[in-house]
């Protein structure tokens, strides 16, 4: 920018430069709406106002003037009660209407406290009667606005006094770093509440406004002010302070909703944490109850009850893989292993690393509270994340995945499951399947080396870890469907899985998408189609939501597949999104 062309002269002021501005730079600026931007900015009276004051107190502090008095309002009040008994001339009573103004007193009153620089608020006088035994008291003044003080109190059971039983970090109580935890309350504003209940302090404290006195006697050790590191943690359950019977103080709850990361900003206490919401300007922060202390409330209602991913129906063999087209949707292609998905689906021999049953008890021991997480965005060249479907039978899962591949095939890659069955003619090794020897497939087993395997008709299917980590190792995205109880296997720094629920829309519209839809019933080795069933919808939509019910702390994004096309640009977006923009995940996975 070039310099301003002030002309000769004496040098010109701010207000005058800032003038000057418009018409200096309207040679430089190529829109008219940039010019028009520039005349409003440097037009606006309050802008203009700032700058006179500015040069003001510039004048101010070069001549730095001394008051030719600091008693203004003294001697006013002096010459008032002198004039009061002269003659009543128009002149005098004008005199004497403004001294008596209040505006008039209150500027001669910020006169004198300027030029006697008292900025200290006066306090109230201590009591004459403090006896000479009487611990030392502390007389704290906060001016209360609409904003909570932060500090709840209680009566200590033994000495029955009323002390300060926690400060809420950020509260108005914390920023003054006159209040302690395990100060004893005396009075407030003057009345005694040694004979008061807590509830009744409270509503003192809730009709008081303006300035709150606090006669209080220190504890014998006051806090020291600590820098704890940040923790953030994700919620997993939805929480409301107002329907919880337990909390101490129900207007200083937090509530949140399963997914909110939540910075923890003291957890000295061990049932009731202090936190905010992470990103919320508001410093104040507000109570939650503790992960133990959660833990221990979800466990003392008992487990919820679980309903069967898929119930087995008399008339099969085994649970359905849909085959069939949904609107736009393309049908089966070669090489779709269904020996694979029907073993994986036969709930009296599908498991995983752990035994389904042991697993399913381990899934309802880990109580899901709270996370600890961290920010964590993939750095250039590292490996991709592991992208984990689930869903139940018939939502469409292979269709996704199969959209995904034939989009960028060089970007997204399926692993390649083992089997103990002989290779077929047409078959070739590590295309179709890795084909080993049942006793090298049962030697992996006992290693855990399958992520989920499962036996067919005599022989063994499985998906091994080896399996992903050859995929993520040539820099493609893995796409993995597997049963909910696995994904605890694959939640490692190793992985970092995204996991995704997809669900079917409302069975009205599930008929609706589903018409011509079919599915690949287990009674032989081929696996006929059939159209689906009612049956087929209500087992459906039910496993689905009992999924969303037991594991919906897995689970970063839901889908609801109404539409394929749809649901695929959802999926893909998401996808999107995990490569290129930072994410909270769990803090263990960036230690790892």
């Amino acid at each position: 920018m070039p310099a301003l062309a002030t002309g000769a002269g004496p040098e010109p002021g701010l207000y005058e430069l800032l003038a000057a501005l418009p018409s200096q730079l309207q040679p430089h600026v190529s829109r008219p709406e940039d010019n028009t931007f520039l005349q409003d900015m440097f037009g606006e009276r309050s802008l203009r106002s700032l700058v006179k004051i500015h040069e003001q107190l510039q004048l101010y502090e070069e001549s730095k003037p001394v008051p030719v008095l600091d008693s203004a309002a003294a001697l006013a009040h002096e010459l008032s009660e002198e004039l009061q008994g002269k003659s009543a001339n128009g002149e005098i009573k004008e005199l004497l209407q403004l001294l008596a103004k209040p505006h008039v007193k209150s500027l001669l009153s910020v006169h004198d406290t300027i030029a006697q620089k008292s900025y200290d608020p006066i306090l109230p006088p201590l009591p004459d009667d403090i006896d000479d035994d009487e611990d030392s008291v502390k007389i704290i003044r906060l001016v209360k606005n609409k904003e909570p003080l932060g500090a709840t109190i209680r009566r200590d059971e033994h000495t029955g006094a009323i002390v300060v039983a926690r400060i809420m970090r950020g509260g108005a109580a914390d920023r003054s770093g006159l209040i302690h935890v395990g100060d004893e309350l005396k009075e407030v504003n003057g009345i005694p509440v040694d004979d008061k209940k807590p509830e009744e302090i409270i509503r003192i404290l809730a009709q008081s406004q303006g300035a709150i006195t606090f006669k209080v006697i220190p504890s014998v050790k006051e806090e020291e002010p600590t820098k704890e590191p940040k923790v953030f943690m994700k919620a997993l359950f939805d929480y409301d302070p107002k329907e919880d019977k337990a909390i101490p103080c129900k207007e200083a709850g937090l509530a949140f909703k399963r997914g909110a990361i939540l910075q923890i900003m003291s957890q000295d206490d061990a049932t009731w944490w202090q936190a905010k919401h992470e990103g919320e300007a508001n410093p104040r922060a507000g109570l939650i109850p503790s992960k133990q202390f959660q833990e221990r409330r979800f466990s003392m209602r008992g487990p919820v009850a679980t309903l069967p991913l898929q119930r087995t129906s008399s008339r099969r063999s085994c649970k359905h893989t849909l085959i069939g087209p949904q609107p736009g949707q393309h049908t089966a292609t070669a090489g779709f292993r269904r020996s694979f998905r029907l073993s994986r689906r036969d709930k009296k021999t599908n498991k995983s690393m752990y035994e389904c049953k042991k697993s399913e008890m381990y899934d309802m021991a880990d109580v899901p509270t709270y996370e600890e997480v961290t920010p964590y965005c993939r750095a250039s060249g590292a490996k991709h994340r592991l992208v984990v479907l689930v869903g139940p039978a018939g939502v469409g899962l292979n269709e996704l995945k199969r959209k995904l591949l034939i989009s960028d095939p060089q970007h997204f890659s399926v692993t390649i499951p083992h089997t103990s069955r002989a290779k077929k003619n047409q078959e070739s090794d590590g295309v179709e399947y890795h084909f080993i020897s049942k006793h090298l497939f049962e030697t992996d087993i006992h290693n855990n080396k399958f992520i989920e395997y499962g036996e067919y008709k005599g022989n063994y299917y499985g998906t091994s870890l080896d399996s992903v980590r050859s995929v993520l190792s040539k820099n493609k995205v893995c796409l993995l469907d597997v049963q909910p109880h696995t994904i605890k296997l694959l939640r490692t720094g190793e992985f970092k899985p995204f996991v995704v629920l997809v669900k079917p829309p409302a069975i009205e519209r599930l008929r609706e998408s589903r018409q011509n839809g079919k599915i690949i019933s287990g009674k032989d080795d081929k696996g006929s189609a059939k159209p689906f069933t009612e049956e087929d919808f209500q087992e459906m939509v039910t496993a689905a939501q009992t999924l969303e019910a037991q594991h919906s702390h897995l689970f970063e994004k839901v889908i609801v597949n109404e539409d394929l096309l749809t649901a695929f640009g959802e999926l893909r977006t998401a996808l999107r999104k995990v490569e290129m923009e930072t994410h909270w995940v769990p803090v263990s996975w960036t230690h790892s």
